[in-house]
């Protein structure tokens, strides 16, 4: 039996990257799959029906996680898809994946700058899981998508390091109060991942020997190598598993 059967997952900027490997392995794990999108409707449609020709089930939902509202249209959208599917309510896994990058220095952040990183890394699953909660069943699965670059000294990309490194606190900090709940919080950190965040490094020669030098397996990550990290943790295999921050960078920095 597969081990999400008849479990349902939503996770947030699931149509390209990392979200999208995970959506599409958690669906070939029997989990139904919520897969969100802020402005990529065509590319999430296309993971709901590589998903359904899979075998799997899935829908797509599109919202704007940089407002209350959107995150509030979000939630309205995903109890329907539910009731549609199950014909019950409330769901078992929240995978916080939607996030962006940006390469900036120090002296080169803006206040904007820095408050676009904010709302998206982290003001948004803030606001998502104390929606997800009341929804939650207990016994769930809350996955954080955070990034190596917590435990690295990376001046180029300051903001998103601070973004991530706040992620990695408020993993701990869920973990320690949905205890009770038996819902478990961890946080995966990837490393460089060949993701449209990545391409302009990924695409350059030079960009290439780099990245892959950073890894003991001399190679960058794919999106799968996460998603596999990403099923265990959603499944019933990491029931003793909370509050963890897990790397998976390859051995990135060793």
């Amino acid at each position: 039996m597969r081990k999400l059967e008849g479990k349902v997952a939503l996770v947030t900027g699931a149509s390209r990257g990392i979200g999208r490997g995970i959506a599409l392995r958690l669906a070939r794990e029997g989990a139904f799959v919520a897969v969100h999108y802020g402005q990529r409707r065509n590319e999430a449609e296309a993971v709901v029906r590589q998903i359904g020709q899979s075998g799997g089930n899935a829908c797509a939902i599109g919202a704007d996680l940089s407002t209350l509202g959107g995150i509030e249209h979000l939630f309205t959208a995903l109890d329907e898809a539910i009731r549609e599917h199950t014909g019950g309510s409330g769901f078992d896994i929240l995978v916080n994946n939607a996030g962006i990058g940006q390469i900036l220095s120090l002296e080169e952040t803006t206040e904007a700058s820095f408050g676009e990183v904010m709302k998206i890394n982290v003001e948004a699953p803030l606001f998502v899981t104390q929606q997800a909660l009341p929804r939650m069943k207990d016994g769930g699965r809350i996955i954080n998508v955070s990034s190596f670059v917590t435990r690295v000294a990376s001046p180029s990309v300051f903001t998103y390091s601070m973004s991530k490194g706040a992620i990695d606190t408020f993993t701990l900090l869920l973990a320690k109060q949905l205890g009770s709940r038996k819902i478990t919080v961890n946080a995966i950190q990837p490393g460089i991942i060949n993701t449209e965040m990545n391409a302009g490094t990924l695409q350059d020669p030079n960009g290439q020997k780099n990245a892959a030098g950073l890894s003991v397996f001399n190679r960058w990550g794919e999106p799968d190598d996460i998603a596999d990290v990403a099923a265990f943790l959603a499944s019933p295999d990491s029931r003793w598993v909370t509050g963890q921050l897990i790397d998976a960078s390859g051995g990135s920095h060793l």
